[in-house]
């Protein structure tokens, strides 16, 4: 028993210093900062106007009286934008200015400013054959980007260090400004260029593209060289021709990255950048693509580039004992301040995603048996729809508790091993940093030695280098390749496509731009979370006899009753005791036999003047009944939510005491007519109200093995504990890991 007291004991200790790692990691409110040393860095030279005034100076003979000018009214300017956005025909009877479709596109090619530079077209020779690429100037993308209104109050200018405490000994890591490589490099530029901002390049490269910080650069050939037999000199042909592409494609880097260029913010003022090549996003083969390498140190590598002049078979025998392929001129070759090997960064959707969850899969298959884990997959909830969210990555978690495995083995092993890929998983994808989580970074997989896990080595120090992993993900490049490139495509007749590609995204760009003016000019934007319902019931009168049978509200009717006795009482002075409770809600008769019924709550983020397409659903709960289908009888959908305890209605992040588990079996209204019957006129009565089943209060502190809270069913004898709350009472929807034990059912 002491032992095991101990040990309780110390979990719940460890929790708690989890806890306080966290609370300091979540980041930049109320963090120590220690500023950098030279004021000089980052300094504005002068202010000029700001980019939305700048672009509205641009449109051609503007209306100061019409906001969506060049477009004659709102209705003009929504039905283009909706028309551009899915390549639809626009209808004459809107009574719109433009009457076709070659009407808008002259609006949209003549009087709309160019919001970011136009494509161009260059040849690249290489091996005697010519190719085409279609790029941006690079410097008037980072201009477009460091341009942007809505980016300015977002943008840091020069590096700084972040620390939890007042004392300075823990470190923190968030954004690339508060990480190790722009002081070094900041520190590099002020011995050439005192008083230089730094603009971190961000390459990202698909094969067939290259993203910059979420503007397309350039569209990359593709070519498959077939006529060249030899499978050595093919792919060196391919990767002379992808470094000589990017090359030419970031060629400008190379004198402004030591000389500067003035560029004005969103904000219109105006500063000496220096755009300096940073951190290079891609997969694996990308990677090797742009390294020519799989490992070693810069210097090696340009020694050996460097004896190119000494002949070619000189060059291909150094490059070989620098484990380097013959690349001509890599891309970064002269680029200021650049070191490759120390800008590939972690990638989380195929390392840690398409890597490590499948391969953590194929571990369970391997020692619980795959019928095993099928049988506890095919009886999760129905609220469980796969997808790569971290929350539904859990369910690993959830179907090896209490599983047993071959020969009677203990799973606690194996429950530890999930435990700890799960934690560096989560840990990897924290949005701040601080050293002491980096440490339980490393520590996640000390008990690994596997050489597909080789690459995880690599996240602390990358964090430390670059700020967290969300500054780099390959998740954002690989979705805007759709945007980009196969939109681009389809949009084609698929032929000359390049020429029609860079078109197409000009004009969507333009509109993009043109949409950020409206809103700028309506009103600023502002969003908040909001807890939305159908304004029109889905079942207008549902009988409370079916809310019992086909709903699972077994004991709606004395539960509403104590509910209105309740409200009723509410301000009384003195509060009824369970005893009075009891004998008041017996007096309670319903005057109503039906009542409407909504099978769907959502939480939305909604822009608080109705501006622009600004709703996105954040979050929804859904409860259904059961209902026939043919001859049988489909089951019920009751989602498990969090309600608040407290009496602030918005304590979403109170903490988990003030929270507490439930099932919605139903949510109703009460017929309006039957109000007055029920309650005297000074009663608030909630438009919405919901019958839930509770779960049982979270404990102090997790399990020790999983770090997960046990919740189950409260039950008052044999039934269970049900109630009537305010729809505003649920703050959330919550999903559970069911305990299956040791067998399945």
């Amino acid at each position: 028993m002491d032992d095991l007291a101990a040990d309780e004991a110390t979990s719940q200790e460890q929790c708690h210093g989890h806890q306080e790692i966290q609370e300091c990691a979540k980041g930049q409110h109320g963090c120590v900062i220690a500023p950098y040393p030279d004021s000089h860095a980052g300094q504005p030279i002068s202010n000029n106007h700001t980019a939305n005034v700048a672009y509205g100076a641009h449109l051609s003979n503007a209306d100061q009286e019409n906001t969506y000018h060049p477009f004659a009214s709102k209705m003009d300017w929504e039905v283009a934008r909706w028309a551009k956005f899915v390549d639809s025909g626009v209808s004459e009877c809107l009574s719109l200015s433009f009457k076709n479709a070659n009407e808008l596109n002259a609006i949209v090619d003549h009087e709309l400013p160019t919001g970011q530079p136009k494509f161009k077209r260059e040849q690249i020779i290489v091996a005697g054959e010519a190719f085409d690429v279609y790029y941006h100037d690079v410097i008037e993308c980072v201009k477009s980007l460091y341009s942007d209104p809505d980016f300015a109050r977002y943008l840091a200018f020069v590096p700084e260090h972040h620390y939890a405490d007042e004392d300075e000994t823990v470190r923190l890591f968030h954004d690339m400004h508060t990480g190790k490589w722009w002081w070094d490099t900041q520190k590099k530029l002020d011995q050439h260029s005192p008083g230089g901002t730094i603009i971190p390049i961000i390459i990202s490269s698909n094969k067939t593209q290259v993203t910059f910080a979420h503007i397309l650069l350039a569209y990359l050939p593709c070519t498959r060289l077939d006529h060249i037999s030899s499978k050595a000199s093919h792919h060196r042909t391919l990767a002379n021709l992808y470094h000589a592409c990017m090359s030419r494609v970031l060629a400008p880097l190379k004198s402004v990255g030591l000389d500067g260029i003035t560029m004005a913010s969103g904000d219109g003022t105006l500063r000496c950048c220096h755009l300096l090549f940073a951190s290079f996003v891609s997969d694996y083969p990308e990677q090797l693509l742009a390294t020519g390498i799989k490992f070693g140190e810069l210097h090696e590598v340009l020694d050996a580039l460097a004896t190119l002049d000494e002949g070619s078979m000189s060059f291909v025998r150094a490059c070989s004992a620098a484990g380097i392929k013959p690349i001509i001129h890599p891309f970064w070759e002269d680029l200021p301040f650049a070191n490759v090997f120390r800008a590939i960064t972690p990638d989380v959707l195929h390392q840690l995603y398409q890597g490590l969850v499948k391969h953590l899969l194929g571990c369970l298959k391997a020692a619980c048996g795959a019928a095993k884990i099928d049988a506890h997959w095919h009886h999760w909830p129905l609220t469980y729809q796969w997808d790569r969210t971290l929350a539904n990555l859990l369910l690993f978690l959830g179907i090896i508790i209490g599983i047993c495995l071959p020969n009677n083995l203990n799973a606690n092993r194996l429950l530890r091993a999930v435990h700890g890929l799960l934690d560096f998983l989560y840990l990897a994808q924290y949005p701040c940093h601080s050293s002491e989580t980096l440490q339980l970074l490393n520590n996640a997989l000390d008990n690994f030695n596997l050489p597909k896990l080789h690459a995880t080595r690599h996240y602390s120090y990358m964090i430390m280098m670059l700020g967290t992993t969300d500054n780099y993900n390959t998740e954002y490049t690989e979705r805007l390749h759709i945007d980009y490139a196969k939109d681009a495509y389809h949009a084609t007749n698929h032929k000359d496509e390049f020429t029609q590609m860079t078109w197409w995204l000009e004009c969507k760009e333009k509109i993009l731009r043109h949409d950020k003016y409206v809103n700028w000019q309506l009103a600023d934007m502002t969003f908040r979370r909001l807890q939305t319902m159908p304004k029109h019931p889905t079942a207008k009168a549902v009988t409370i006899d079916r809310l019992v049978d086909d709903y699972g509200a077994t004991f709606f009717h004395e539960a509403l009753a104590h509910y209105i006795t309740q409200l009723r009482h509410a301000e009384d002075p003195n509060p009824l005791h369970e005893r009075a409770l009891e004998i008041l809600a017996r007096d309670i008769h319903f005057p109503f036999r039906t009542c409407p019924v909504f099978h769907k709550i959502k939480w939305v983020s909604i822009d608080a003047h109705g501006h622009g397409n600004a709703t996105v659903t954040l979050d929804s709960v859904h409860t259904r009944p059961q209902w026939r289908l043919g001859s049988g009888l489909l089951p019920r959908h009751s989602d498990t939510v969090l309600v608040n305890l407290g009496v602030n209605t918005e304590a979403v992040s109170a903490g988990i005491e003030a929270l507490r588990v439930c099932q919605v079996r139903v949510v109703f209204s009460l017929p309006s007519k039957s109000l007055p019957l029920l309650f005297p006129p000074t009663v608030q009565v909630p438009s919405h109200l919901a019958y839930i089943e509770w779960f049982s209060l979270f404990a102090l502190a997790p399990d020790r093995h999983h770090s997960l809270y046990k919740v189950s069913r409260s039950f008052l004898g044999d039934a269970k504990v049900a109630s009537i709350v305010p729809l505003s009472k649920i703050v959330w929807s919550a999903h559970l890991l069911l305990n299956f034990g040791a067998i399945v059912p």
